[in-house]
């Protein structure tokens, strides 16, 4: 007498859009609770996120201006790695001012 055992295995697969961020510390850090506000985050490899939605260079650009048409006193909040280059933080903060978002807030721990 053979007996077989089938099992069937199944695995999902989702799609995660997060970034694994070592924010900055910073002493002096005040609440950064926005509404209605602009959420931008880069990873240490200067990978970038659009509200959680990965994003191209050119992408941020064009989503910033689609964004300010509908109204620039929105906020933006920027969370970026601790280990993250300067020259893309900065970058970043050009697009928005170029855009006409002038209140960034920096995301610390």
């Amino acid at each position: 007498m053979v007996i077989l055992f089938f099992f069937l295995i199944t695995m999902q697969f989702r799609q995660v859009r997060t970034l694994n961020l070592v924010l900055p510390e910073i002493q002096t850090a005040g609440s950064n609770l926005l509404s209605d506000k602009i959420v931008l985050s880069v990873d240490a490899e200067g990978a970038v996120l659009y509200n959680n939605t990965p994003v191209t260079e050119l992408q941020l650009t064009v989503s910033l201006k689609s964004a300010a048409e509908i109204g620039q006193n929105r906020k933006v909040l920027l969370l970026a790695d601790e280990e993250t280059p300067l020259r893309k933080v900065t970058w970043i903060m050009d697009q928005c001012r170029s855009n006409g978002f002038e209140k960034i807030r920096i995301q610390s721990r």
